[in-house]
């Protein structure tokens, strides 16, 4: 009986053990599973604690005389993006090949800033309508309003070759139609979405799951299409239903939102009682707004389009002219953030090959 209960007892601690494990499975942040992109973990020395907010780097590069230029990305441990940050709140360390630890570079003697990154970065928002027959007949004029609304507000003005949208649709069809192909004309797409008619589908069904699959390959595209250039993409989808189609498993256009690159944030709109918010809550894995009626669409579309432009808007050129210079060899970088109370920091390296004194 006392060999019994021993058993009992180391069998129960087995399973409490193993249960928290999975627990901390499921939980679990792994910062250093790409949060920080090309970076890694500041070194200890520094003694800053655990990240609370996240700079992934995307892109490293040197300038002469002596300018040092990082693209990261700033978001907090959910993944929400951060905007409107500026260079004031960041601090600049510097480690040399004689340092032991880091040591604090002014950022006002370094003339560090925040520089425009359209030279470096491209975002691109691939907007993805329902246009399936129940839209059709029952709030097309009201999409085409919210559409267009949305539209004005995610593009700068003037436009810029380094933000573009493209504009798509879907029905029952295997295929995601295209409405307008990337561009930088808000008029261009506004005019696209204008000459949208009752009479554009042939198939009153609905491919919700092949039009997510499909719009993700585009969006991944998108993302090797300059190698020079740092591409970011959103994906925002439109649906008043489910998937009726039954074309593609739902499982599969899940699991492609899931495994898609980091740089792709998926957004989703979804309007009446038909629709399936827990599926589509998973699809918009970046942010999911629903209307109840048509009339609710524009404003549930503004509510997007806020969140679209601060994805966009979270990406950074940070500049620093360093006091390197040539034959000083390869330096360690630290960056770190303080925002509303939390820090995050990201190391990286730079060399200072050829670097003289001054910076442009």
């Amino acid at each position: 009986m006392k060999h019994i209960l021993q058993f009992t007892i180391l069998l129960s601690f087995s399973l409490i053990l193993f249960s928290c494990g999975n627990a901390d499975d499921d939980v679990s942040f792994d910062i250093n599973d790409r949060e920080l992109g090309l970076g890694e973990e500041p070194d200890d020395c520094l003694g800053f604690g655990e990240n609370e907010l996240l700079l992934s780097i995307q892109d490293e590069f040197t300038t002469l005389p002596g300018k040092v230029s990082i693209l990261f990305r700033v978001s907090d441990l959910m993944g929400n993006p951060i905007s409107g940050l500026s260079a004031d709140q960041f601090s600049i360390y510097e480690q040399g090949r004689n340092d032991d630890c880091f040591n604090s570079i002014s950022s006002s003697e370094s003339f560090a800033r925040i520089s425009p990154n359209s030279q470096v970065f491209n975002n691109n928002t691939l907007l993805v309508l329902d246009l399936s027959n129940s839209v059709l007949e029952g709030s097309l004029d009201e999409l085409k309003a919210a559409t267009t609304s949305f539209i004005n507000n995610v593009m700068p003005s003037p436009g810029s070759e380094s933000y573009r949208m493209a504009i798509y649709w879907f029905d029952g069809e295997d295929e995601l139609h295209l409405l307008n192909p990337l561009t930088s004309s808000a008029a261009e797409l506004t005019a696209s979405v204008d000459g949208i008619t009752a009479d554009i589908s042939n198939d009153p069904s609905t491919d919700l799951y092949g039009a997510v699959i499909k719009s993700t390959n585009i969006a991944a595209d998108l993302l090797a299409e300059n190698a020079e250039v740092i591409n970011a993409a959103s994906v925002v989808l439109f649906t008043d239903g489910t998937d009726q189609a039954s074309r593609y498993r739902e499982s599969d256009a899940l699991r492609a939102v899931e495994e898609a690159d980091r740089n792709i944030s998926f957004f989703t709109i979804g309007l009446g009682a038909e629709i399936d918010t827990e599926v589509l809550t998973e699809i918009g894995k970046t942010a999911s707004v629903f209307a109840s009626n048509s009339q609710e669409l524009e404003n549930t579309f503004n509510e997007i389009s806020q969140r679209v432009e601060e994805q966009a808007g979270s990406y950074y050129l940070f500049e620093y002219c360093t006091p390197k210079r040539d034959g000083s060899g390869e330096s360690n970088l630290v960056i770190q953030l303080a925002h509303n109370g939390l820090q995050g920091a990201v190391q990286t390296k730079f060399s200072a090959n050829g670097f003289t004194g001054g910076c442009e």
